[in-house]
This record gives C-alpha cells, sequence and structure tokens, in this order.
C-alpha cells in the first residue's frame, strides 16, 4: 500500500504532531509499504530525506514555531502522481490539509484525517485572536471532517468531543506511538552529573515545547513552591520556546532559579537520558488531543502529576500511575508533587506507569491504522486518474476546486450563524446543523 501524508510541521520542528507522522512513517515502512509526506521547506530540515517532499512556505509565521506552506501545485502533482498513492491521510485541517483534500478528490483517493490538535488553543498565533477566532478554528476543524472518509481521534475524549461538536461521525480511536522499549532505556546519571544535581535529588520534570498554550507559567509557579518547600529538590526542563523568559522569571521570584534547569531541545537518546534523569513527571497543558510526551515519560518508568484535560485523563489512572489534578490549583500540585520525592510512593507508581506506556507501542498504534486504511480503501475501491489524459485530469483538479469553494461557503454560512446565535441566542435562521447542510 502506498500512504501519502500532509503535515504542516515535520522535522525539524519538535512536537506531537512532527513525532506522530515520523513514527507511523517509520512503523508502516518497515512493514513493508510506501509513504510519501508532504512537508513544508524549514530550516535547518535534513539535507537528505527519502520520501519527503518539501514546499515552499512562510518561517516562523507570526512568532510561533509552525511554517505557513505555499505548494506549487504543479510539481506537488507530479511528485503524487510519480508515487501513485493508494490513500491520503492529512494531518491539519488547513494549509497543506487543504492541498490533501484537493489530491484525495483530483485522483479519486479515500482521504483519512487525524485530528490531532485542539486549534482553538492556537488563535493567538493569529493577528486578531478573540473568542470569535476561536469559533472559527473549532468550525474550520470540525467542517473539515465532512470532505474525509474517515476520521482518527488520539484518544475516547476527543472522539465524544468530535461527536458533541457534530463533526462527521466516522471516527476511530487511534492513539499516535511511541517507542516504548526504546524510551525504557537511558542513563540519567550523566545528565544529573553535568547539572551537579545528587544522586539522592528528587527531580521534577517537564519536557516539550514551551509554548503558550501549554499553561506553562502556572506549572512553574506550581514546581517552584514545591522547590521552596524542598530544599533538595530539583526542576528539570527539556524544550525551547517563547515561556522560557517568564518560566526563569517565576523562577527568580521564589528564588530556586538555581535549581531550575533549561536544557533547551534534545533529541534522540539525549531525550530519553533526560527523561531518566527525572523521578516525577509534571504536566500542565489544556491543550492536548493525547499528550504523547506523558507516555514517553510513563515508558521511562515516571510516574505523571497533571490538570484533569481531554486526552490526558485517558493516560493517566489517578493514584495508580499518577496523579489527576481537577483545577489548575498551585498549592494544591506543589503538594503533590511533594508527595513523590518519597521513593517507596513513586516506585509502585513507576512500574504501573510502565504497563500503560506498553498500550501506545508504535508499532500497535501503526497496525491499527493500517487496518483503518485497509477498511477505507475496502469500502470506496480508490482509483487514479494519474494515467488519464490531459483533460481528464484538469477535469478532476476542477471538481477539487470546486469541492473546496463548497466547503469554504458551508464554513462561512455556519460562522455567519453562529455570529447570529451569539447576539440572539432565541433565534436561529435555517437548520445548519442538519445533514443537508454538511458537506458530502
Amino acid at each position: 500500500m502506498n500512504v501519502l501524508m500532509f503535515t504542516n510541521t515535520y522535522l525539524p520542528i519538535v512536537g506531537g504532531v512532527s513525532e506522530s507522522v515520523q513514527r507511523l512513517k517509520r512503523q508502516l515502512q518497515a512493514s513493508g509499504h510506501g509513504v510519501l509526506v508532504v512537508a513544508p521547506r524549514l530550516k535547518n530540515q535534513p539535507e537528505q530525506e527519502e520520501d519527503v517532499v518539501r514546499v515552499a512556505a512562510v518561517q516562523q509565521f507570526n512568532g510561533s514555531d509552525f511554517s505557513l506552506p505555499v505548494p506549487i501545485a504543479g510539481q506537488l502533482f507530479e511528485a503524487i502522481e510519480a508515487f501513485e498513492p493508494d490513500i491520503v491521510h492529512s494531518h491539519h485541517p488547513f494549509l497543506l490539509g487543504d492541498t490533501a483534500a484537493r489530491a484525495a478528490e483530483t485522483y479519486g483517493l479515500p482521504l483519512v484525517f487525524t485530528h490531532h490538535t485542539l486549534y482553538e488553543h492556537y488563535t493567538h498565533y493569529v493577528p486578531g485572536d478573540s473568542p470569535r477566532m476561536q469559533r472559527f478554528a473549532i468550525a474550520l476543524a470540525t467542517q473539515y471532517t465532512w470532505l474525509c472518509d474517515r476520521v482518527i481521534a488520539p484518544s475516547e475524549s476527543i472522539r465524544q468531543l468530535l461527536i458533541q461538536r457534530e463533526a462527521n461521525p466516522a471516527i476511530d480511536v487511534v492513539p499516535s506511538g511511541v517507542d516504548t522499549a526504546r524510551f525504557s532505556q537511558g542513563d540519567g546519571q550523566t545528565l544529573r552529573q553535568t547539572l551537579a544535581i545528587a544522586d539522592d535529588a528528587c527531580v521534577f520534570g517537564h519536557t516539550g515545547r514551551l509554548a503558550r498554550e501549554k499553561n506553562l507559567p502556572f506549572l512553574a509557579e506550581a514546581v517552584c513552591r514545591a522547590l521552596v518547600k524542598q530544599p533538595q529538590a530539583h526542576f528539570l526542563i527539556v524544550g525551547d520556546g517563547l515561556a522560557v523568559d517568564e518560566m526563569q522569571r517565576i523562577a527568580h521570584a521564589y528564588a530556586v532559579e538555581q535549581r531550575v534547569h533549561f536544557t533547551g531541545s534534545l533529541h534522540g537518546q539525549a531525550l530519553i537520558n533526560a527523561y531518566h534523569a527525572m523521578d516525577v513527571f509534571a504536566f500542565a497543558s489544556h491543550s492536548e488531543t493525547q499528550g504523547m510526551v506523558i507516555v514517553e515519560a510513563m515508558a521511562a518508568g515516571l510516574p505523571v502529576v497533571a490538570i484533569q484535560a481531554p486526552g490526558v485523563t485517558e493516560v493517566i489512572e489517578d493514584g495508580y500511575n499518577g496523579k489527576l489534578l481537577a483545577n489548575d490549583d498551585a498549592e494544591e500540585m506543589a503538594a503533590t508533587l511533594q508527595t513523590f520525592c518519597e521513593p517507596t510512593y513513586r516506585e509502585t507508581m513507576s512500574r504501573w506507569a510502565k504497563a500503560t506506556a506498553e498500550d501506545y507501542d508504535e508499532q500497535q498504534c501503526a497496525e491499527r491504522c493500517l487496518a483503518l486504511y485497509r477498511d477505507v480503501i475496502a469500502q470506496g475501491g480508490p482509483f487514479t486518474h494519474a494515467d488519464d489524459g490531459g483533460w481528464d485530469r484538469v477535469r478532476s483538479r476542477l471538481e477539487a476546486e470546486w469541492q473546496m469553494l463548497r466547503y469554504r461557503g458551508r464554513l462561512l454560512r455556519h460562522l455567519v450563524q453562529e455570529e447570529w446565535h451569539q447576539e440572539r441566542p432565541d433565534w436561529w435562521p435555517g437548520t445548519p446543523r442538519d445533514d443537508t447542510e454538511r458537506l458530502p
């Protein structure tokens, strides 16, 4: 099987979607399947890449870690036709996600979409951020599902959220996988020695993009309070981003900056070793659909203290492999983290955390995704226009553009009606939630 993937984030970007696409690609290829990834051209990307097509992109859009792809259709469709895909897998509902929908329509291929992200938590990267922009982000992703033959939710809570939002109900839960065997083997002592952290010190840890949507000022506040109460404890932070300065300011305010360590972004074995230098993982994001770093931490044997949020609650079982907190209460989180400074308390949860991580092994997750591909193909019998004459290809592309125009038009109508509903809750024009108003 040949799988054509579209993603707005890929190497060298560090993040959940980028890692998810890389891991799925690697596992599918290891099983003998072809994968072609269409991704933005990025600074410091690998010089030699197999099975990746890069398209022009505006770098670090509006100060974010993300790029703004600008695909050149002619060159891109030549690569697609040479690859002869059996199925299209989109990892975003916009930008290259639009291109994925056009490609699927042009070549008569089934389209699968993974809803990786709660996009309403990312609107601060767009000028004019407002509640209206958040509603737009929700509507954009929800309406996009109606262009797709199947939707993948990384967790059951996200599947339920999509159903609540009246997305396409053809939804399967397939988590993003982690190489659990690899993450279970690491050397944390060397990093501890480098940072002058004693072997018997309790280390609270966090990894990931240090971005606004990750609720990191709250996390820093909670952990620094715990450090004040535990003079021998340390806070190890792996990652980079715009939140670094604020986190450092909070550490300075609590006079614990000497015990708060920022490593910057780490990759490969260095990242795994960093997990093994920690004793407990702290997580406060509300914007996750699964939280792959939580699974990575558990694969390294770390219990997790986190705030209840979609996706997170399905990985963490309170009192079993970590602790779940109901609210953003910094004092409560600090007190909970302190309990993990007792080795006996955390060792039991560490064993259970490793057991939980096994359910998210990337090979198993890739097999589930592959089974979904086969089911979608079996239901629709894919065909390709790659060998058609020039006029047939042009006609197919025009049909694809018409589909996208219909999609955008209905999205606009949906948003206008939402605005009316916000201003006049007692009046709702038409029946936008009827199937007749959804995309085919």
